[in-house]
Formats: C-alpha cells, structure tokens, sequence
C-alpha cells in the first residue's frame, strides 16, 4: 500500500485495534463507522449490514446528530445506489454521486452530499456490510484513499465475523443457562412443591375429624412454601436478561419478536429508533415489561399483529407494544389477574419512568412505557 505514509499507517493500526476491542457487534460496527469517517477526513460515514432478503438488517452513521437521524426516518431498503451494491462486491467512488446511474434522490430531511466513496466488507464471497463515506474535506476522494479505506473493510471483514462468532457462542449460554435453570427448577423447586401439595391435601382430610392434626400439617404447609421461596429466588435473583448483556435494549427486543414471529401464528414485528444505550436497570425494567405485554397480548388476547416499537421523544426513550386482540377496559376490574398490569407499572415506575395503557373491549390494546434517555 504504497499510497499511505507512517501517519496514515498508525492511524490505520489504532483503528483495528480498536475495533477488535470489542466483541458486541453493535460496538464493532459503530467503532468501524467512526475510524472510517476520522481516517479518510469524510463530514459523513455510514455502514449497512444487509438481511435474508437482501435489504439492510442495520445501518449505522457518523457525522450525524439525533435530530437529523429522526427527520431522515426508515432506514434504506432495497432502493438506489446503496441497495445495488448490497449485491455488487466492487467499490463505487464518485465526485459527485448525484450524477450515478443509481442515484435515485435523498429524502426530504437528508444533508446533502457530493464526493462518494462505497466500500464493500466481504468474507469470500459474502458481502457482509458495506461502508460509505462522504463529503470529504479537501475532497474528492482519490485512488489513495479507496486503497486505505480497502484495508480498513478487510480488517471490518475479520472483526464482523468474530464478533459474529461470539454473539453464537453466547447464544448457546443462553440455551445452557436456560436448561441449567430448568433443572435447578426440576431438582429444587418441583419436588418441594409437590410435597407442599400433598402436605395441603391431608390437613384439608384432617380439618374436620383431627384439627390439631391438621394445623401440624399445615404448619408444614408454611414451611414448605417459604422453603420453595427462597429455593426460587436462589435461582433467578440478580440474574439479568442475557440478551441486554451485549448489544442492549433494542437488539434483545429484535431477537425476542423475530422469535414469537416464529413460534406464534400472530405476526410480530419491531422498528426501532436509533435510541441511546440505557442504565442496565432502566433497560431491564423496559425488557421485562415489553415480555409481559407480548404474553398477554399473545396467550392471552388471541392478537393476529403486534408491534413492538422503540422511539425516542426528545430526552425519553418511549417502548410500545401494540396488539389487535381483544382488549379490555382497563378501568373496570380486571377478569385475570394474570394480565400483569400492576407489575408492569412498579417496573416503569421503579425505573424512573411511567407506563400508559390505552385498551377497549374488542380494539386491541396498546402498552405504552417512556424512562428517561441518560
């Protein structure tokens, strides 16, 4: 790479080192984003990963603020310039990108751009994401730089697929730990309970013809309870979602409606903002809400949509759960206490936040919860 001096070769080392640092794909691909935009001197970088169907899964970028991300809107799909080189693995430089055959427009809210470098991440044949930079300062963009951003993408190509490695290797803890609690709950906790019920069954036979018998044994009965108690909170207190340890909120709330959508006939989807990283409790809180509402929604409102949705609204991050199923009046009692409605306020509540349920008979339902961003 003759074209890049000892600067631009340190520049360059500092950048893979930083982005190997990271296992989280979401770290790794922000961290090749960011060295992408400073090494090349761009106003404006951005990298697609794309999905099955040929449209971008992510698109992350650098250069732009909050607000203009919330103005631009939906990410790209399958249309114009970006879209075609998801399935081109040769890059596209342009002085001005507006004149190529593919440009179809900017949205209405998009800053403009000139000078035009697209960089293909490929694993053999597998384009695995692309980079794009734009507006360089001093630009346009040379063969010079094409060459150092090359070298970049090779180095993206290896840490994508590490961290790719990783995210399944915590997939199969997560299938681990969820069978090492199923047994801890088998050997723990079955056995006590059943103990427990068949304690309950004879001081109910022994009320009537020994009551002192049957208050001993329902002596038991309390012990034995309190015992299964605590045999539960041994196993699950303190223990975080699994999902929240990497990537955080919204890609755990991807995972989990990509696999309701699977298992369930009702259709399940997410869209999300691009929204910042939460403190873990808030996060949690957030989690373990939209779970509950999906349940009910799913098992228990007989819903044939719902949308989970994350956006942000100035200094809060918002989640809602909508569902068409049956609803309820949420002013009157509730007919099952299975619904977890007061849960789910103490959670939002708890988290500094609050939670909003808007429901109907026969309208649907939607679960709406706002925490503060930072």
């Amino acid at each position: 790479m003759g074209g890049c001096d000892r600067d631009e070769l340190r520049e360059v080392s500092a950048a893979v080192l930083a982005v190997t640092a990271h296992r989280s794909m979401r770290e790794v691909l922000q961290t090749i984003v960011s060295a992408a935009r400073r090494l090349l001197d761009a106003e404006y970088a951005a990298l697609g990963i794309p999905d099955e169907l040929g449209s971008f899964r992510e698109f992350l970028a650098d250069g732009l603020t909050d607000e203009q991300w919330r103005r631009i809107g939906p990410i790209p799909r399958q249309h114009g310039l970006l879209g075609a080189m998801l399935r081109d693995p040769n890059p596209v430089r342009s002085a001005d990108i507006r004149t190529h055959p593919s440009f179809e427009g900017y949205p209405a809210a998009h800053p403009e751009m000139a000078d035009f470098l697209g960089m293909p991440i490929v694993d053999g044949s597998e384009i695995l994401g692309e980079l794009f930079l734009a507006n360089k300062r001093g630009g346009p963009f040379d063969a010079a730089d094409e060459e150092l951003l090359r070298l970049l993408a090779a180095h993206a190509a290896i840490a994508i697929v590490n961290a790719r490695l990783y995210e399944r290797a915590r997939e199969l803890s997560i299938v681990e730990e969820r069978q090492r609690i199923a047994r801890e709950l088998h050997d723990a906790v079955t056995q006590k309970l059943f103990s427990l019920r068949l304690t309950a069954e004879a001081a109910a036979a022994l009320v009537e013809r020994d009551p002192a018998r049957a208050a001993a044994e329902l002596d038991v009965v309390r012990r034995l309870a309190a015992e299964a108690t605590e045999e539960l909170k041994s196993i699950v207190v303190g223990l975080r979602p699994i999902d929240l340890a990497g990537d955080g909120l919204a890609a755990a709330l991807r995972r989990q409606a990509d696999l309701l959508d699977r298992v369930h006939e009702a259709e399940v989807t997410f869209a999300a903002d691009p929204v910042p990283r939460l403190p873990a409790a808030r996060e949690e809180a957030a989690y373990r809400v939209a779970q509950e509402a999906l349940h009910n929604a799913l098992r228990h409102a007989s819903a044939g949509r719902v949308a989970v949705e994350l956006r942000r609204a100035g200094p809060r991050v918002v989640l809602t759960v909508t569902d068409d199923g049956r609803g309820f009046d949420p002013r009157g009692d509730l007919p099952r206490p299975r619904l977890g409605l007061a849960s789910m306020r103490e959670r939002a509540r708890a988290a500094g936040g609050r939670l909003l349920i808007r429901s109907a008979p026969g309208a649907g339902t939607v679960v709406t919860m706002e925490v503060p961003g930072a």
